[in-house]
Order: structure tokens, then sequence, then C-alpha cells
């Protein structure tokens, strides 16, 4: 293609869990998704309709264009052609809606795919799904453990017409006790515990076509599943050998359908090396860690000190993010174990909780539901602090904050798409979530340019999350 001196190029990856044969119907997806329902947007749509796509977005006034050239692979390539003075706002349009459409065209995949996951020498055990009852007690004992206070001293309420007085001292005790040994908890919520013997997790990726995905449904469930990864890993892992697309083919075969190499994937997350290497960054011990095997990508940490301290990660992440995104994310955790923040945390809700009841209870009668609306959304405007706070310290320890900012893109993409709109994101900012908006986070890491000048992250947390709800009132 001809450039000349007024064109200018942007150039970028987007990395992907699809496999080979996915390529083709990305494209398609992109054309039915994203261009045609905005087809009086764009013209001069090229396709080969198996591995590449092109468009123009034209300035409605003719004063600029922008040309897209997507080729579907592994990563994915995008070249961005300008000419003109074109807004800097509609290229980081253009980059974030492309960035989605794929996001949402590998969770399509994930309907039709296995993801299995084991660590050798662990027991076999089948993926779980985002079943509603677990997911309320995971969020009880992750996310600083904030959930699981607030519950806790909603359900004190009650009690307290039992037992007197004495029923919040009592209640706050107990919480402390909990919370001393909320490693222990959150360890046997893990599937797999990861140490120096065992580090690593081996993931299967196998992608089925619509018509076998949909006939595998109707012949089989999840305890054929089970039999089926179970065998895979007897043939391969149990004895000493990689899995690849041969033996998988010969446990496939037995139902009925073929392992075609095109279909499936396989990586190996050495996670033990990944913690290793943060602990080193942050001068701490290597903690506990821990594997949840369901598909929602997610990690947490907790624990009363350093060194009583554990991680716990999902497979879902490990499947969805590259290593340094992977260790990036552990970085942020790591920040929360290094400050003590559930610690931090479980003070500011315990003294609320203390006053409430011993200073303000005589207002509750009158002011009761106007105060806890306003009180609890006070504590977890201040846990934003402690969120926001851990991006900052992982960027400095970890030295690459546009790293976690892609990372935190891919695991919140659809969190995203609301937050594009205003008034939604001053509700993120008011809302009972610990963490800030995720586009806040996001262009707070994509702005740094040197992460030696920042000099005091919490003090600089406060400063910015302050300054991005006041930006996000302004802009309702």
């Amino acid at each position: 293609m001809f450039i000349d001196e007024n064109e200018n190029i942007i150039s970028f990856v987007i990395d992907t869990e699809l496999t080979p044969d996915a390529y083709s119907d990305l494209i398609r997806f992109l054309y039915r998704h994203y261009l045609l329902p905005q087809m009086n947007r764009f013209v001069n749509i090229i396709s080969d309709n198996t591995r590449f796509i092109s468009f123009v977005l034209p300035d409605p006034m003719a004063t600029w264009w922008a040309r897209v050239e997507f080729k579907a692979g592994n990563p994915i390539e995008v070249k961005i052609t300008t000419r003109g003075p074109v807004p800097p706002e509609t290229i980081n349009r253009l980059k974030e809606d492309l960035f989605i459409t794929v996001q949402l065209f590998e969770e399509h995949v994930r309907r039709s795919s296995f993801y299995f996951a084991w660590v050798e020498g662990e027991p076999v055990v089948l993926e779980r799904g985002p079943q509603k009852r677990r997911n309320i007690i995971y969020r009880m004992f992750s996310e600083s453990m904030l959930l699981f206070f607030v519950i806790f001293i909603a359900i004190s309420l009650f009690l307290f017409m039992i037992f007197g007085p004495y029923t919040p001292i009592l209640l706050v005790m107990l919480q402390l006790v909990i919370f001393l040994f909320s490693d222990k908890i959150i360890m046997r919520m893990g599937s797999w515990q990861i140490t120096r013997e065992k580090p690593a997790v081996h993931i299967f990726h196998y992608h089925l076509q619509h018509d076998e995905y949909r006939e595998f449904r109707r012949r089989f469930n999840r305890e054929t599943l089970m039999k089926i990864k179970a065998e895979i890993y007897e043939r391969t892992l149990a004895v000493g050998r990689r899995v690849d697309c041969e033996t998988a083919n010969e446990v496939f075969s037995q139902y009925g359908f073929t392992c075609r190499p095109e279909s499936m994937s396989t990586k190996v997350v050495n996670v033990y090396d990944i913690v290793r290497k943060v602990a080193e960054k942050f001068g701490l011990p290597i903690p506990k860690i821990v594997i949840a095997n369901t598909i929602i990508p997610n990690a947490a940490a907790s624990g009363p000190y350093p060194s009583r301290g554990i991680v716990l990660i999902t497979s879902g992440l490990l499947v969805q993010l590259e290593d340094d995104e992977i260790l990036s994310v552990i970085g942020h955790e790591f920040s929360h174990l290094k400050g003590r923040d559930p610690l931090m945390l479980f003070a500011l809700t315990a003294a609320e909780y203390l006053l409430r009841v011993y200073v303000f209870w005589p207002f509750l009668f009158i002011f009761g539901y106007f105060y806890l609306f306003v009180a609890l959304s006070a504590v977890y405007f201040i846990a934003k602090f402690f969120e926001a706070k851990a991006d900052l310290e992982a960027a400095i320890k970890l030295g690459n904050p546009k790293t976690l900012a892609e990372a935190l893109r891919k695991i919140g993409f659809r969190r995203l798409q609301f937050e594009r709109m205003p008034t939604y994101r001053l509700q993120e900012w008011l809302g009972w979530d610990p963490h800030p908006p995720l586009y806040f986070r996001i262009a707070r890491l994509e702005r740094i340019k040197d992460v030696t000048s920042i000099k005091h992250p919490f003090i600089q947390s406060i400063k910015d999350n302050i300054a991005g709800f006041l930006e996000a009132f302004r802009l309702r």
C-alpha cells in the first residue's frame, strides 16, 4: 500500500487463545457484529473470509480517514493507517472496539470448547462454571474480605437483640479470629495447591465445531467430560508425557469424534515460578498458592500477615492471560499482602460497626437507611484507595504498567462496555464494589510514563480516586 508523507501507521497486536480453525469465524464475526450494524460509518470493506479483513472509517467532513487492516492469527495483527488530523479519541475508540469484539468472540468460542487443566500429582478435577452459590462464597473470602465483613456485620444486627450490649465487641473479636485463619479457609476453597515440587498448570483447549458441540451435548454429560479428562491425564502427564493431539484422539475416538490439530492448543503455566518472581520483587516470602479450577478469570490474596499470606488463582485467569499479564495481576495481589490491606479493611469495617452501634444507634431509627447507605458507600469508596494503590505498586515493582492495563482489559471487557456511558461510570464510583471503575484503572496505568516518579502510591491513589470521581460527576 502506498504511504505518502501525510499518512501515519499505528500497528499493534491482540493476544488470543483462539485455535487456528476459529480464525475464519472471527473474521465473519467481526463483519456481522461490528461492521454490519454500523454500515453507515464504514466504507471500502474488503475481506478474504478466512484470515483478513480491512475497512475505512472516513470523517463525515472529509478532513481525514483511517484504514484498518485486521489479520487473524496468534497474535492478531492490526494496522491502522491514518491520513489527516484524526482525533486521538477516534483511534483509541477503534482500538477498544476491535479488542472488545475479539473478546466477545473468544467468549462465544468458549461455549463450544473444552478447557481441561491439570496439575501433575494432584487429583483430576472437572472445571467449574460460574455457579452462583459458590461465586458468592468465593467473593466473601476474596476482594480483601470486605464483602465477608459487611455481611457479617449485617447479620449481627439480629444477634444484638439476643446477646445484648456486649454483642458487638464479641462479634468483632469473632471476626478477628476468622480473619486470622483466613488463609486456612481460602486454602480449602482451592482445587489444587501449587508448590516447588508441583509448580505448573497444564491446560488443554479443544474447540468443537457447532454441529459437533450440539451432538456432544445431546449424547454426553459432565460425567463423560470427567472420564475424557481423566483418561487423557493417565495417558500423558501421569506417565511423564506432554498432552498432544495424537493421545487426545485416542481418547476422543472412543466417544465418536476426532481431535484435529488445528482445533486444539496446549499451554503450560509455571505458576510457582511466576509467584516466586513477584515475591522477589516485593521482598516477601513466597505465599501459599492454590488454584481454583473455574472458568471465571480472577485472583485474590489474603492472610493475616505476609508470612501467612495466600494467593488464589483461577484456571480461567491462566487460560485468558499471557505469562507477563498473569505476573502483573499477581503483583497487584502482592501489594495487598505487603500493605496488610485485608487487616486495614477489617479495622475500617469494625470501627464503622462499633461506632454505628455505640454512638449512632439512637439516630438509626430516624436516619437508618440513609446512614447505612452513606456509611457503606464511604467504606467501599475508601476500599477503592487500596485497590488503586495496589495497581500503582504492581506497576512500580514490576516496571510495566501497560501489561497490567492489558490484563485488566481482558478480564473486564464486558464491564468496559457498560462504563462507556457517563451515567454508568458515576454509578460505578458510588457502587458497593471495592474496585474503582475499570476504565479509570486502565487509563491511569497507561498514562504512567516513569514509575520511579511515583513516591507515595497510597497518597497518589487517594488523589487520583477523588479526581476520577469528580470527573465522572461532572460528566454524568
